[in-house]
């Protein structure tokens, strides 16, 4: 009798113990949010940057063993669209699909990723990762408390109410949103007036009358229902003066946190991504034209005399003006150039 009540008492002892670690165990596992500014979907259908975030987490949490697991927040409903950079420095953020222009107020160098002209294709775009230039930018936004986990890119084109915003003389007169500072700095010496609203805003600025004119990526220019509130469409598919680096990023100092193989995973699933990225950004540079002909607009593209007309404007402008902000700006403008 006296062994079997020791016995008892030694296994409702143990029994805190045996649940602390299993609670323990079940701790282990790290949830990360992962926030941006576009429409949500599923992981099968939407706007193609939600869905890269979708299968992103798919992928990590799968290939992790749940170790590392996801919350998705579309539609800035987590954080404001712009703050969210600040947001991933601090650490408040952990992830997010950000255009990476939308911080050139906190870090004038980033502002090249929409450098009107620079980049005139993805296959030049692609290959900015591996080359000096995607070296040096990545180092920078390092040391601001940032990582690029997926480089992604974009081709834009324009939507407009009334008239059409083919070549720079078009612009003369009208509102036109840019999408970054270089940009709407070659807007201003074309003659135009100029708004600045992240892309979930422009809807609202087009069908007020705010903005006559909005420059955004293809797949915005869909997810937002532009064609709702514009007669005029000049695409990015074949050519483009407008591309756009909105990379997928992550807090520096979450990421340094993690286990070293689950930074190594984070890490190859982010450039699994970009073949993604790519072939969906390239699809809604068609898809586009058929959204907005059906919707009644008129649809243009660009031809090589039209793409030579805004690089010459903005080589003296917004590249002058970049390079002059500071060496840094000018030395990634060196190393882009040479891409």
């Amino acid at each position: 009798m006296i062994n079997r009540r020791r016995m008892l008492a030694s296994s409702l002892a143990a029994l805190p113990l045996m649940l602390f670690g299993r609670q323990s165990l079940a701790q282990t596992a790290t949830t990360l949010k992962i926030s941006h500014q576009f429409p949500g979907g599923t992981i099968d259908a939407g706007d193609f940057r939600d869905r890269l975030c979708r299968k992103f987490a798919q992928e990590v949490e799968k290939r992790s063993k749940g170790a590392l697991k996801f919350q998705i927040y579309p539609g800035s409903s987590l954080m404001k669209t712009v703050a969210q950079f600040s947001g991933l420095r601090r650490g408040a953020l952990d992830l997010s699909l950000y255009p990476l222009p939308y911080a050139g107020g906190e870090v004038p160098e980033v502002n090249i990723g929409l450098m009107p002209g620079l980049v005139t294709s993805y296959e030049q775009a692609a290959a900015w990762k591996g080359a000096e230039i995607g070296r040096a930018l990545t180092d920078i936004l390092a040391e601001k408390g940032v990582v690029i986990v997926s480089w992604i890119w974009q081709a834009g084109g324009v939507a407009s109410r009334n008239a059409p915003l083919v070549n720079p003389e078009d612009a003369k007169g009208l509102k036109v949103r840019g999408g970054s500072r270089e940009m709407d700095m070659v807007l201003k010496a074309a003659g135009a007036a100029v708004i600045s609203t992240p892309s979930n805003e422009i809807y609202a600025a087009m069908q007020t009358g705010a903005a006559d004119a909005a420059m955004t990526s293809s797949t915005s220019l869909i997810s937002f229902r532009l064609e709702e509130v514009s007669k005029h469409l000049t695409s990015g598919r074949g050519r483009a003066y407008w591309f756009m680096l909105e990379p997928l990023l992550m807090a520096k100092s979450v990421f340094d946190k993690l286990p070293k193989e689950q930074q190594a995973l984070i890490m190859q699933v982010g450039a699994e991504m970009e073949k993604f990225g790519t072939e969906a950004a390239k699809a809604d540079d068609k898809l586009v034209a058929d959204v907005y002909l059906k919707a009644g607009a008129k649809v243009y593209d660009l031809d090589a005399t039209a793409i030579a007309k805004w690089r010459a404007l903005a080589r003296g402008t917004a590249w002058k003006d970049y390079a002059d902000r500071s060496p840094s700006c000018a030395h990634l403008l060196t190393l882009a150039e040479r891409v």
